[in-house]
């Protein structure tokens, strides 16, 4: 219940600074707009553009709404409301399980209104009930997961503009991927990493679950990717917790 106040408290001061929700919101429409119209016609995906970039774009987003919270963390850490919850007695989980909480909801948001923009210029699902709820259940464990690690990158610095200077990873981890080209297209120095990096499973398991495509053991690769982060940077950020607060 802490959690869930304090998550609350996170979204309404997002609403209070609307030129960061709207970039955040605005953003990953724009790049996907800009990739299917300016660069579709040149990439050949064996399908229509669009079709082929919507899983990046929603995991883009995702990364663009995760830098959000972890400036809030380091904001928070600086500007002392923490010691202010410690004070009532609020344990260093709830108060970070506020701001992942907040940062899930905001993701859904933006991602639920690139997947509407994306409808509207030609993206055609074809998943079942049982697809739609899989990739589903597929994109919020990578949002949990991005959002615990921005919270740690929060933990981690010393300043808002160094907390979105660290979050640059995330954003910048979709395009050496299959997110926007095949990757057989990429140099061959590169086929190692944009293959075995946490995002290239979660991007094919949407695509072929959106698509109803057959998914092979996909699915359970990027599960097992967002269970690892979540589990890594839940012990990173009780750490950070610690010693920031001690």
């Amino acid at each position: 219940m802490t959690a869930l106040t304090l998550a609350g408290r996170c979204v309404r001061i997002s609403r209070r600074n609307p030129d960061a929700l709207v970039t955040a919101l605005a953003l990953p429409i724009m790049l996907m707009l800009i990739f299917v119209y300016f660069f579709g016609g040149a990439i050949d995906t064996g399908t229509a553009y669009v079709t082929y970039v919507v899983p990046g774009a929603m995991l883009l987003c995702a990364g663009f709404g995760a830098a959000s919270t972890a400036v809030s963390v380091t904001e928070n850490m600086k500007n002392g409301v923490i010691d202010r919850f410690r004070a009532l007695d609020i344990g260093g989980v709830p108060i970070l399980a506020g701001h992942v909480t907040a940062s899930v909801l905001r993701n859904l948001l933006s991602t639920t209104l690139v997947l509407a923009v994306a409808l509207t210029i030609g993206f055609r699902p074809q998943a079942g009930p049982l697809g739609h709820l899989a990739a589903a259940g597929i994109l919020v464990s990578y949002i949990t997961a991005i959002s615990w690690l921005a919270a740690a990158l929060g933990l981690l610095a010393k300043s808002p503009e160094a907390a979105g200077g660290f979050t640059f990873l995330m954003m910048f981890l979709p395009y050496p991927s299959s997110a926007f080209v095949p990757i057989h297209t990429m140099p061959t120095w590169l086929h190692g990493f944009a293959e075995n990096q946490p995002l290239t499973p979660v991007i094919e398991s949407l695509r072929a679950l959106l698509l109803g495509l057959p998914a092979g053991h996909t699915p359970w690769l990027a599960l097992a990717w967002c269970a690892g982060i979540t589990a890594a940077s839940l012990v990173l950020t009780a750490a950070l917790f610690r010693r920031r607060t001690r």
